[in-house]
């Protein structure tokens, strides 16, 4: 250009490893596919906005030499074709039924396009009911993807990373009755939110933003994450992350239960229903105690073990008591409503469990309680709760007898029927047994969190 315009430029330095794709610029007559006159090469590079927000970003390159362009284009096509763990090939799984029904809406307008510009191809399942993506990766050839993508709720993750580890040990010749020590997932999972707590995708990207999420999986970030096996002593329940027994079990129970309402009306509902009817549960909680070294434990744990009677093996530990809620979660479970996490002092892959057990108590100190979660105040400094860094739990619910029998079974219809409500990672399930919670440590990969220690070329390119 003329001189002007040349005093105005900057100089700007993109990293090649903020950069996820490369295309040339060509100028199209209307209705033109193919062909036009060449204006030079984009570059689209992964923008950090801050406050856990990212963005897609062009940055134009202007030059009107075919040969120039074309021996850039395939320099910079090798440089991001030699970055690990960025996707080619992704098996996607949309639930159209997930929140205010936007799932569909979600993939199509904004991750869909990233992905083709990122050059990924996709295959592209919209779930028509429940379990359906379960029986599709029970079948489908993972062999063909990188990696398999949720567009959905925490519902629906839950139902997919199910699928992906049962696969792995149908794929292992392992019994799927009894999972002691399970083979990893054969691929990574993405997790777009379109749900309404999207707690997982919360704990991953700090953020409910679908651009963010799609971006954390184009450029390749990914994170090792335990899991938890739910079993009964017959059989494997579920592969999940978390799961609430007690209070948040019989809110998503009556929930449920008015699929009829409008998604936020019937939680609402629900939460104040179950607190106008709040009822303790009674049941023996049996735990194995995270290891940690003697010089760690502190003074303020001499009452906590007051209160706990020693397994007969092991270091198994016993808590028989009246509990309004129990929590067992492997991760911290961040969402907009608990920013701090429902399990703070836990990690995405730290090998443990936190065990959150609410006693008995009033119904005024519970709210207390709950209100903590949505500030920055400690939510279980209260006398009536407890906190376990754990590797095992086991809940057996005892039957009431006696004169409260009755009123039990009229304000608890699924202990009724001789099944107790389970929240597992937003998905209901009922069991009239023990249920058994056992970590395993970094059992998936999750596309989210950037480690900094991506092998990637530190190539740059100084656009003028």
């Amino acid at each position: 250009g003329d001189s002007s315009v040349a005093l105005q430029a900057q100089e700007e330095i993109i990293e090649m490893k903020d950069v996820f794709s490369v295309k040339l610029k060509r100028r199209r007559f209307a209705g033109q596919k193919k062909g036009g006159t060449l204006l030079g090469i984009t570059i689209f590079k992964c923008l950090n906005k801050g406050e856990n927000k990212l963005t897609d970003c062009a940055v134009h390159l202007n030059n009107l030499s075919e040969d120039h362009c074309q021996l850039w284009f395939r320099h910079l096509k090798e440089i991001l074709n030699g970055f690990q763990n960025r996707p080619k090939s992704l098996k996607v799984f949309v639930n159209p039924s997930s929140h205010k029904r936007e799932a569909t809406h979600i993939y199509y307008e904004k991750v869909a396009p990233l992905f083709k510009l990122a050059d990924i191809k996709t295959d592209v399942t919209v779930t028509e009911y429940e379990g359906h993506a379960l029986s599709v990766l029970k079948e489908c050839e993972l062999q063909a993807f990188d990696g398999v993508v949720c567009v959905g709720g925490d519902g629906s993750v839950s139902e997919v990373a199910h699928g992906l580890l049962l696969r792995a040990q149908i794929d292992a010749g392992k019994d799927t009755d009894y999972v002691s020590k399970p083979v990893r997932a054969p691929v990574p999972l993405g997790v777009i939110p379109a749900g309404t707590t999207n707690i997982l995708a919360h704990t991953l990207y700090g953020i409910k933003h679908a651009v963010t999420a799609t971006l954390h999986i184009v450029m390749g970030h990914i994170q090792a994450v335990d899991v938890c096996t739910f079993s009964t002593p017959s059989k494997l329940l579920r592969f999940g992350f978390s799961a609430m027994f007690g209070f948040g079990a019989r809110t998503l129970a009556l929930a449920e239960k008015h699929r009829w309402m409008p998604s936020s009306q019937r939680k609402d509902f629900a939460f104040i229903k179950t607190l106008a009817d709040l009822k303790p549960e009674e049941c023996e909680l049996s735990f194995l105690p995270l290891q940690i070294p003697q010089e760690d434990c502190r003074e303020k744990d001499r009452k906590k073990k007051e209160r706990i009677k020693k397994g007969s093996k092991d270091q198994w530990q016993k808590i028989q008591g009246h509990f309004l809620n129990v929590s067992i979660m492997a991760i911290p479970c961040l969402c907009s409503m608990a920013p701090r996490g429902l399990a703070p002092n836990t990690r995405l892959n730290n090998g443990s469990m936190a065990l959150i057990v609410v006693q008995n108590t009033s119904r005024t100190e519970f709210i207390k309680h709950l209100k903590r979660y949505t500030s920055v105040e400690n939510q279980f400094n209260f006398p009536f709760v407890e906190t376990y860094t754990v590797q095992e739990v086991k809940v057996q619910p005892r039957r009431k007898s006696g004169p409260d029998a009755k009123e039990n079974m009229c304000l608890n219809a699924a202990s009724a029927e001789g099944n107790y409500p389970w929240n597992i990672d937003g998905d209901l399930m009922k069991e009239a047994s023990e249920v058994h919670v056992r970590v395993h440590p970094q059992l998936i990969d999750l596309y989210g969190v950037n480690t900094d220690d991506l092998e990637s070329s530190q190539a740059t390119c100084n656009c003028i």
